[in-house]
């Protein structure tokens, strides 16, 4: 199984200062081929992003960090289209998403994944999204475990 993580949850699973490390750090230390994570490029800069602007981590450190990650074997990549951004835009405005919400869903129901990890409250409440023939459930691991 595939699980896509929101960038607040990669935030979290990287950077221990969060109170959340503790329950998100093995989404990373137990991939495995049949543990796998999913990420695209939102994700990857807005975590930079984050690590380097709120959590004051050196540029340096977050690019290395999220370098290294990139390269794991049991680390799936998905790139953006514009396919995916017309598809994010359907759904920013069906299920009152943010943009960035958005994008990532799309990119994720247009790779089939089932299941996405997130801290956001809006998605966490919204379960799930449907686009065409396929879902995409939202789960909060932080209030799983």
């Amino acid at each position: 199984m595939i699980v896509g993580l929101d960038a607040n949850i990669l935030c979290y699973a990287l950077d221990d200062a969060y109170l959340e490390h503790k329950k998100t750090k093995e989404l990373l230390l137990n991939l495995s081929s049949d543990n796998r994570i999913a990420v695209n490029p939102t994700i990857i800069h807005e975590v930079y992003h984050v690590l380097v602007y709120s959590q004051k981590w050196l540029p340096q450190d977050a690019s290395g960090a999220l370098k290294i990650l990139l390269k794991n074997p049991y680390l799936e990549f998905f790139s953006q289209t514009k396919n995916i951004s017309q598809i994010a835009l359907s759904l920013s405005v069906h299920y009152k998403l943010g943009g960035r919400d958005g994008l990532i869903a799309a990119n994720f129901l247009a790779n089939k994944l089932t299941l996405m990890y997130t801290h956001d409250k809006e998605l966490v409440v919204l379960q799930k999204i449907k686009w065409k023939n396929s879902t995409i459930n939202f789960k909060d691991p932080i209030s799983m475990k």
